[in-house]
Parts: structure tokens; C-alpha cells; sequence
């Protein structure tokens, strides 16, 4: 596998076909809760990890976060090509953001 598409590939085609005892079977059968549960857990690792210096920890953090979101996408029926199209009607705009008073009390 080289790209995100091509894993996104192979998730739809385990999510259409699914294969006996596979971790991408195990999740669709759970549900959106479960995915949504370990795209939580993945990213709170991937911060986690980020504050270290290990870069090889980060990588594996960051490939695992990668995963469960497309395995998300998958289940939402959102497509990478859509997600390439948000992207792209991104560039070269300015942030719409606006600078934000401190909050003073919570």
C-alpha cells in the first residue's frame, strides 16, 4: 500500500466484503460509536506523542489516526476525492478567523 487512497480502498472493500476476524471487521460490526471511540483515543495519542522526541512513536501515531478516520469515512460514505475537494477550494484564501478576546473567567 502506498497512499491514502489506496487504504481507503482496502477498508471500503473490508467494509462491502468483510473478512472473518479482521480489525476493520471488528469495527464496522461495533459500530459508529467504536470508531468514534478510537478516533478519540488515536488522536489524544498522536498529541501525546507529539510531545515526545520519538519521532518513530509519532509516525506509528499518526499512521493509526489515519487509519480510523478513513475507516470512519468509510462508514460516514465520505469519500478521500471529497476531502482532496475541500482542500483544494482552500488554497489561497485568507482565514476567515477573527482575533478572539481571552477569556477572563471560566
Amino acid at each position: 500500500m502506498q497512499n491514502l487512497d489506496e487504504l481507503y480502498e482496502l477498508i471500503l472493500d473490508r467494509k462491502n466484503n468483510p473478512k472473518p476476524g479482521s480489525y476493520t471487521e471488528y469495527l464496522f460490526n461495533k459500530g459508529l460509536d467504536k470508531i468514534l471511540k478510537k478516533v478519540g483515543e488515536e488522536s489524544t495519542e498522536v498529541i501525546v506523542a507529539a510531545k515526545n522526541d520519538s519521532d518513530p512513536d509519532f509516525i506509528l501515531e499518526v499512521a493509526d489516526l489515519a487509519y480510523h478516520v478513513e475507516v470512519l469515512m468509510a462508514q460516514r460514505g465520505i469519500t478521500p476525492d471529497q476531502i482532496k475537494k475541500e482542500l483544494a477550494s482552500r488554497e489561497g484564501k485568507k482565514s476567515l478567523t477573527k482575533d478572539r478576546a481571552e477569556i477572563q473567567k471560566w
